[in-house]
């Protein structure tokens, strides 16, 4: 019996070592005990180690290295096994990683999906309360993971807050960044975390103020945000009452749009909820964009539109007119649908990003790209518009419309041309906006590039006319 000593939960590095060495003398996964904790440098514990046999060494797909690398970090013990097992079946058959009906993979596959949900939790769901300290204030968060995720998350918490001085605290570990390098300490309660703090009531007062009755889904909200979060989020002690008089507001609202008995029509009630929708987009300020811009440039077109696009974000001339889409960029688009025989009138058009963020030179504004969290934060407005219109095709315009899109940063070279599947079953499709037409300043090369952009709008007309 082979006994496998590794350094802590997450330890992937310990185990790739170990299985690589235990995979290339072909050892059986029953005569391995994978364990954590002892003695890491007495790897093989009740057996000396094989001898190494370079001439056995082997390569494996990067996607089972990654899929290994969030797999580890699930808290089920027979993960290492699992993983080990599957090293072995790609060392000795050939496309093993492309065997969907493995029951092996596909418990090996949910494994890693449910790691990934828990770190998307700990981002979504970690609230940091002001502790004042000699050095300066520390923030400091409780949250408790459903898998061994923290250390793996502590890159997203440096990026996202360089410059405040932070801990997190777990029952497992925990981290703290003074500014320059993160530390980690020993797992804590509870109540070594600071409970509120004066923030707190102005964020509140700010939650309550944009929650939105009509967009209400408990049950997608508890999927989301599972009751064992709330009590680390100061705004969770005011859903129970925002709930409760939801479906009197909505009420309210739909009973203050005037309307006929044939106005009672599905597509009627799509339309006053879309309407509903932008006119709560004119107040928005979930980022700081709003305070320079004139105004929210919301979506156009049919709210049964079979193909909707979406743009970066409104320009200069479209900030004034009120409109997407009707600068210089908006009239070569209009040429190239017109040129690839797609209607205009019969998509809808839309930006990832609702307010013109630039900056001023003399009387000029100048174009800036939103960053990704101006992004994410009107990714709110984009998803609401695209579950009213429900598309049949979407056609991202550019890298920030492709990020909104799919949730996600891609290379606009790597997804262009072709067509990608989403949660949804809706068909998404990556291209250039034409604004990157407009700058090229080689006149062939813009030639070029003009008429593949045509050639694409025409392979997305087609699918569109077929799917409907």
């Amino acid at each position: 019996m082979y006994r496998v000593a590794l350094t802590a939960p997450d330890d992937f590095d310990g185990w790739r070592g170990a299985a690589r060495r235990l995979a290339a003398h072909d050892i059986d996964p029953a005569d391995i005990v994978w364990q954590i904790g002892s003695d890491a440098s007495d790897l093989f514990g009740d057996r000396p180690p094989p001898p190494e046999r370079p001439e056995a060494a082997f390569t494996v797909p990067r996607a089972f290295v990654d899929l290994a690398q969030t797999a580890t970090l699930h808290r089920a013990p027979e993960r290492f096994a699992l993983l080990y097992e599957q090293l072995r079946r790609i060392r000795s058959q050939r496309g093993a990683m492309d065997d969907s009906a493995s029951p092996l993979l596909r418990r090996i596959d949910m494994l890693a999906k449910a790691v990934r949900r828990d770190m998307h939790k700990m981002r979504a769901f970690v609230r940091f309360r002001e502790m004042p300290e000699s050095e300066g204030s520390r923030y400091v968060a409780w949250f408790e993971p459903d898998h061994h995720i923290v250390r793996a998350n502590a890159g997203f918490f440096v990026r996202r807050f360089t410059t405040m001085r932070w801990s997190i605290l777990t029952p497992e570990l925990s981290l703290h960044w003074d500014g320059d390098t993160l530390n980690e300490g020993p797992g804590a309660s509870r109540g070594d975390a600071p409970q509120d703090d004066p923030v707190e009531a102005i964020w509140k007062g700010y939650y309550a103020a944009i929650f939105n009755p009509a967009r209400l889904k408990t049950g997608a909200m508890l999927s989301e945000m599972p009751r064992k979060y709330w009590r680390n989020l100061p705004e969770a002690a005011l859903i129970p009452q925002l709930v409760a008089g939801a479906q009197a507001r909505e009420a309210a609202m739909i009973a203050a749009t005037p309307r006929s008995p044939a106005d009672d029509s599905p597509e009627r009630n799509s339309v006053r909820a879309w309407q509903r929708l932008r006119d709560e987009a004119m107040g928005c300020t979930r980022c700081p964009l709003h305070r320079d811009a004139t105004q929210t440039i919301f979506g156009e077109g049919p709210v049964d539109a079979p193909l909707v696009f979406v743009g970066e974000q409104p320009g200069d001339q479209e900030d004034l007119a009120g409109r997407p889409f009707v600068g210089p960029a908006g009239q070569l688009f209009d040429q190239a649908l017109d040129a690839a025989g797609v209607d205009r009138a019969r998509a809808y058009v839309t930006n990832a990003v609702k307010h013109f963020k630039h900056e001023r030179r003399g009387k000029r504004r100048i174009h800036q790209t939103p960053d990704a969290g101006e992004v994410q934060a009107c990714r709110w407005w984009l998803t609401q518009e695209l579950s009213l219109v429900r598309p049949r095709l979407i056609v991202a315009l550019g890298a920030t419309a492709a990020r909104a899109v799919l949730g996600k940063a891609v290379t606009i070279s790597r997804t262009r041309g072709r067509p990608i599947a989403l949660e949804d079953g809706t068909e998404a499709w990556v291209t250039v906006h034409p604004s990157y037409l407009l700058r090229l300043p080689d006149e062939a090369k813009r030639a070029e590039e003009r008429a593949r952009f045509v050639e694409e709008l025409r392979t997305i007309g087609d699918r569109m006319k077929a799917a409907t």
